[in-house]
């Protein structure tokens, strides 16, 4: 009978959270209209955002997968979840405030963090002891939802440039091809490359990160091993990159002069992110099957 009155109480609590936290969800959409439907333009209007739009679904997704695991330690955190609330509105009026002063972009990447803090604050208040326990990573995948600004986007691209390039060039030097490197320009016999903001990668590099969270919160248990495979993300960025420019530069050289100026060149990416994430989920299986090892020697 205890038993039975716990549970009923447990449904209870979570019905009466889950109502809050739609609440909660409802109000902030009036609020941040203007940033949300700003990030949304950007995402379809530039290949450096597209990876937003993967990350409500993705986060929707990875909860319910989970809902039945947090919801066992279902508490309230009060006093948490009030910061975070206080510290998305102040954030938010700060930044209004602010405007003026504030490039466009950076102002929206402000908005939009006070737009986290919210939900995370509406979670923490609503579902604090199994929700944020469980699905921590999870829950940082919010913020990849925030638009970077240009001066921070820029850094990255440029960091993917030049390591896409000292990538490209141990790769031709493998195979005893002659090269020079100058910065991102890569000189080959008959052959002059540069490694241009276009050809960075971005794009791919933010998809690879955000799949790349996923597959750790769903298949991974301990923490450093999930630490582990998100680190791997860095250096599998540039190096995927690397081995594209690697291939289409002795395509060119031995087959077909013209491959830069095909769709091959413009729109072939999506292979060599098909090949990282396939190295990625290689790196899960070797890290799930050591972490299966590991609860067996425990056990």
């Amino acid at each position: 009978m205890t038993t039975g009155f716990k549970s009923k109480a447990g449904l209870s609590r979570l019905g009466s959270s889950g109502s809050l936290f739609l609440f909660l969800l409802a109000a902030s959409l009036p609020v941040w209209w203007g940033p949300l439907s700003a990030t949304l333009r950007l995402s379809f209007a530039r290949e450096e955002y597209t990876h937003i739009l993967l990350v409500l679904p993705f986060t929707a997704g990875l909860l319910y997968i989970e809902n039945r695991r947090w919801r066992e330690g279902l508490r309230d955190g009060i006093w948490p979840g009030v910061a975070l609330l206080s510290a998305a509105l102040l954030l938010l009026i700060l930044t209004h405030v602010r405007a003026f002063s504030l490039p466009a972009d950076a102002q929206l990447a402000w908005s939009m963090l006070a737009l986290v803090l919210w939900w995370l604050g509406s979670i923490v208040l609503c579902f604090e002891g199994g929700l944020v326990r469980v699905s921590w990573l999870s829950l940082g995948l919010l913020f990849f939802v925030i638009p970077l600004p240009e001066t921070v986007l820029g850094r990255l691209i440029e960091f993917l440039q030049y390591r896409s390039a000292d990538s490209a060039q141990l790769m031709f030097q493998a195979i005893g091809t002659p090269v020079t490197q100058d910065g991102v320009l890569l000189s080959l016999p008959g052959l002059n490359l540069e490694v241009a903001r276009e050809c960075s990668s971005i794009r791919s590099s933010m998809v690879l990160a955000v799949t790349t969270i996923v597959l750790a919160q769903v298949l991974l248990r301990s923490w450093w091993r999930r630490a582990l495979l998100l680190l791997a993300v860095i250096p599998l960025s540039f190096i995927k990159n690397g081995l594209r420019i690697f291939v289409l530069a002795e395509i060119s050289r031995r087959i077909d002069p013209n491959i830069f100026d095909s769709g091959w060149h413009h729109q072939g990416g999506s292979i060599f992110l098909g090949v990282a994430l396939a190295a990625m989920i290689g790196l899960v299986w070797w890290l799930r099957r050591s972490e299966a090892r590991g609860f067996e020697a425990k056990a």
